[in-house]
């Protein structure tokens, strides 16, 4: 195989000065960036991507107008990790930034001014950081983040379906539920007239030096962090009368077309010393049918509202002027599992935990270039590289992630092989876990959960040459789904032997 790192300090030189030219022919002033990240939101979600029941044109139109990257996952499939990820351009396995509970790690001062946020801020941009963090930024009080983004409209943590519940900081939303009120301040954001005078005149005391209007004189870029579809911010949908129909009555109708996993319930496919149901969060059991219809009922109307979000957010940058000079940005923090595997929650590096929806729209895209779809094994640690590249500013060279503006503009761009795969959260009874996936095959090694036990340790099998107590090796074009583990069949030996010794190598180039 290839070196997996061959491309990361490289191939920004390769084609920065060719690729923003192509793809921005014609701009007069550097394009705004949204990016949308939603939580816990599967690839198979959406229409396009084979969702027999929800409903995603707005969605499905920004790829048929943008790109689609059908092999796009998240290295660290959980919450905090993955967004920390997309802070540092990195690997957790590099930045060590788990959960503040159990690694005790923040990230940065100095971390946080190579983040394509704040390098964007230094550029010139007007910023806005808008939704759920679920990481520390310098101090517990997030001092970094408040004091260089002009917008910094934020709930720490999980939101849950009405945020002003949770976070007095979002009383001021006239919308209470979750993903309307976030369109909401990001319109307030966004809009230069008196139309949302009362958003700022209304902000909690203790944020409204953080709240600045955007600078019109200023290209601007927008983070909106969802806390949805994730089951912590289903509770309470749909129960006052203020709220949308959608999420009252939503595809009720159509409940019985709700698919299960075939075989549901599926036997846990991993040993009790590696994963135990016992120990996950309730709002993940997935053992029960009726609970789980429900749940995905509810994912569903939360997936078609984020949909109408998108929508109704393209809209609102056409009212004001900035569609012609605004790129989309849009996927996951990760997948989740519903039943698969015998599985509830995330983190478990099978496809449905890892694999995510990803889209990358731009004004500038020639017509050759709408509607692709792109096959490359890609991650969210090149989301930070491609969209300071798609805005003229350098890749710091801190990144572990590279531009994806290759793979976007040219049919045959070299490009990585195969991706590594962690997750070092280790509370809620989850296993350490190690893995390389290619196009063919994926490994996965995990370590005792036992020993493991509220302890961080991402150095751990790279200093100790350490025995994994379970592996798995998936041949991926014949068995998708992942329900075969092909260790201990001796025609696959070679193949287990090579990706061992990939996944030992990935740990070391990494750190």
């Amino acid at each position: 195989m290839k070196t997996f790192l061959f491309h990361l300090f490289i191939i920004s030189s390769l084609f920065s000065c060719t690729s923003a030219s192509q793809t921005t022919q014609g701009q007069e002033k550097k394009p705004n960036i949204i990016f949308i990240f939603s939580d816990d939101q599967r690839f198979n979600s959406l229409s396009m991507t084979g969702d027999s029941v929800t409903e995603t044109p707005n969605i499905d139109l920004l790829a048929k107008e943008g790109v689609f990257f059908n092999n796009a996952y998240m290295t660290s499939p959980i919450c905090g990790p993955s967004r920390a990820n997309i802070f540092t351009g990195q690997w957790e396995r590099k930045n060590k930034i788990g959960f503040t509970s159990i690694s005790k790690n923040v990230i940065s001062e100095k971390t946080y001014q190579n983040s394509w946020l704040a390098q964007l801020k230094q550029a010139g941009y007007s910023t806005a950081f808008i939704g759920k963090h679920h990481t520390k930024i310098g101090d517990k009080k997030n001092t970094p983040l408040n004091n260089n983004t002009d917008f910094a409209y934020y709930g720490n943590g999980h939101l849950g379906f009405y945020p002003a519940k949770k976070h007095q900081q979002f009383a001021n939303l006239k919308n209470k539920t979750q993903v309307e009120g976030l369109l909401e301040a990001t319109k307030a954001y966004l809009a230069q007239g008196d139309d949302y005078k009362y958003f700022y005149e209304n902000a909690d005391v203790s944020i409204k030096n953080q709240l600045k209007k955007r600078d019109p004189n200023k290209p601007f870029s927008a983070w909106i962090n969802l806390n949805l579809p994730h089951a912590s911010s289903i509770g309470g949908m749909g129960s006052r009368e203020s709220d949308p129909e959608y999420y009252k009555t939503g595809y009720d109708d159509v409940k019985h077309k709700i698919e299960l996993p075939q075989g549901y319930p599926q036997k846990i496919s991993l040993p009790e010393d590696v994963y135990a149901t016992k120990d996950l969060m309730k709002y993940y059991i997935t053992s029960k049918r009726g609970k789980l219809l429900n749940k995905k009922l509810k994912m569903i109307r939360a997936v078609y509202a984020i949909d109408v979000m998108v929508g109704n957010l393209r809209a609102f940058l056409k009212e004001i002027g900035e569609d012609k000079n605004t790129i989309i940005v849009f996927t996951s923090d990760n997948g989740l599992f519903l039943g698969e595997h015998g599985l509830g929650g995330k983190t478990i590096l099978y496809d449905e935990s890892v694999h995510v929806p990803m889209i990358v729209y731009s004004p500038f895209f020639r017509d050759k270039t709408k509607g692709k779809v792109v096959d490359e094994l890609v991650v969210g640690q090149d989301i930070p590289a491609t969209i300071l590249e798609m805005c003229g500013v350098a890749v710091p060279s801190t990144y572990q992630g590279a531009s994806m503006l290759p793979l976007i503009e040219k049919n045959n761009a070299k490009w990585r092989e195969e991706i590594f795969l962690e997750n070092l959260f280790t509370d809620q009874g989850y296993p350490r876990q190690e893995g390389v996936r290619s196009k063919q095959y994926k490994y996965i090694r995990s370590f005792s959960k036992k020993n493991d036990r509220n302890k961080y340790v991402p150095n751990q099998s790279k200093q100790t040459n350490e025995t994994p107590i379970y592996e798995e090796l998936f041949d991926i074009i014949k068995d998708p789904k992942e329900q075969n583990n092909l260790v201990g069949n001796k025609d696959y030996l070679d193949v287990l032997n090579e990706y061992r010794e990939r996944c030992k190598t990935l740990v070391s180039e990494l750190n």
